[in-house]
């Protein structure tokens, strides 16, 4: 049982909370290091690292009949904590601002609303598989939060890669609400006595 929460796929995922954290301090650092960019640089090199890594857990997984309970449960977790806590990152430094940061708050709404669905729909033993457009969706957030993160120093190195995040996240938060409709509609019938 032991083996199966160290196995590879699962370590994959605990990289991927660790990751949080990392580019969290990341973010504090920017404004007490001589060059920001070496800051945002460093926090894209983790993001990319840990998304990398969302791909390859369960891919490994599947491919080595590694799955695990611990590793059903905490995948999902992880990618909502990095999602969620480089989303807030971008909202706090101003990198997502104004209208766009609707597109944020609805990407967190649905993640948080879904996550309880899923909780609920477990509990009566109901599964509802993630479906080919949900991967798209996490693909489209991981790209558009890539972007975003390298925001100005990125703009410096190749233009409009802030905007072009920022397009990004609207094209994710699109994907992020048909996902949403889809597993309340899917959801809905069990949600009903």
């Amino acid at each position: 049982m032991a083996s199966r929460a160290y196995n590879i796929p699962n370590l994959l995922t605990y990289a991927r909370i660790l990751a949080v954290p990392l580019i969290v301090v990341c973010f504090f650092l920017e404004g007490r290091l001589q060059s920001s960019d070496f800051a945002r640089w460093t926090a894209l090199t983790i993001f990319v690292a840990a998304s990398i890594t969302d791909y390859l857990d369960g891919y490994l997984a599947r491919i080595w009949n590694q799955t695990s309970n611990i590793g059903k449960m905490l995948d999902p977790i992880a990618d909502k904590l990095l999602i969620a806590s480089v989303l807030l990152l971008m909202a706090a430094d101003g990198t997502i601002a104004g209208w766009s940061l609707w597109a944020a708050i609805t990407i967190l709404c649905r993640e948080i609303l879904v996550s309880g669905l899923r909780e609920y729909l477990a509990a009566l033993k109901v599964s509802v598989p993630v479906t080919q457009i949900a991967k798209w969706k996490t693909t489209a957030q991981m790209f558009a939060l890539a972007f975003l993160l390298a925001g100005p120093a990125g703009d410096k190195v190749l233009p409009y890669t802030t905007e072009a995040g920022i397009t990004l996240l609207w094209i994710a938060a699109i994907l992020t609400i048909y996902t949403g409709y889809d597993y309340f509609r899917a959801g809905a019938k069990h949600m009903v006595d």
